[in-house]
């Protein structure tokens, strides 16, 4: 057995950093923000949009679950999803338009969306903004599915006896009251997010999929008060001070405050905020 080189550990250690930044750069430049089939002629303008961010999803989105560099595509008019990743078979939805989408966005069938609330394969929704003028994609953001609990889906009004499909109830998906960290970005203004972070990110919520529908709504409800601070090291005294809206939420429930602390202490537990000392917490990055 030769002598041992001296210095081995510490280029060993040099090659894996420059491999690590090799695949982020590549990560980074496989994706390309413009539609490639811009080209192609379409009917109406809804249907180019719609055959333009459907394909570049194909070409382009990763599965941000486990990381599927490529995901294939449901048949046209499926009951929900449009997105299925073959690696891990978890399912998304598609929604795309030229501006930034607001608090409401419009869904599919109000009964349809929540009967799959409880199922295992619920897609995740991605929404998509897009210009016209560019071409490309400006934002990408995601939002997991664990964030779905019925009081986030609105059921909208019947459509008139004159429509084509009358008395169809359509449903809203009410984006507000999604906490922060229920959008991951994957496209932001036009730049491409690292892909480790989006991975991150959707990791660190992933503790919600273990928990009931109406567990998820208080957790869920606890974590936008909390986001809503606006800072990451608060008090419980603050989070207190959502009471009355938290009772409004939740009639049922004569007791508030113990709920919020049991809140408080499975997303601690999970790893989402963090103790500091008696009545203070960190909201973890």
């Amino acid at each position: 057995m030769g002598p041992r080189r001296r210095g081995s550990k510490r280029s060993n250690w040099g090659r894996c950093v420059a491999l690590e930044i090799w695949f982020r750069l590549a990560t980074l430049a496989s994706m390309k923000l413009g539609f490639e089939d811009s080209q192609t002629p379409y009917a109406s303008g809804s249907q180019s949009a719609r055959a333009w961010t459907e394909a570049w999803v194909k070409a382009w989105a990763y599965c941000p679950h486990c990381g599927s560099a490529r995901m294939s595509q449901f048949p046209n008019n499926s009951p929900v999803a449009d997105f299925l990743c073959g690696s891990c078979s978890e399912e998304f939805e598609l929604k795309s338009q030229k501006v930034r989408f607001g608090p409401k966005v419009a869904d599919g069938a109000y009964k349809t969306k929540c009967e799959r609330l409880a199922a295992s394969n619920n897609p995740n929704l991605l929404l998509m903004n897009y210009d016209l003028k560019t071409l490309a994609v400006v934002n990408l953001l995601i939002v997991p599915k664990h964030f779905f609990v019925r009081d986030i889906i609105e059921e909208r009004k019947p459509l008139a006896a004159t429509a084509r499909r009358a008395g169809w109830i359509g449903s809203n998906i009410l984006l507000g009251k999604v906490p922060e960290s229920g959008k991951i970005h994957i496209v932001r203004n036009g730049v491409i997010r690292d892909k480790e972070l989006v991975l991150a990110e959707w990791q660190k919520t992933l503790f919600l999929r273990s928990e009931s529908l109406e567990s998820r709504g208080w957790l869920l409800d606890v974590m936008k008060c909390v986001e809503s601070l606006g800072k990451r090291d608060f008090t419980l005294d603050e989070v207190y001070a959502f009471e009355r809206h938290l009772g409004d939420l939740y009639p049922g429930n004569q007791n508030v405050r113990p709920k919020i602390r049991q809140q408080l202490q499975y997303l601690r537990d999970r790893g989402f905020i963090e103790f500091l000392s008696r009545g203070n917490y960190r909201l973890k990055s």
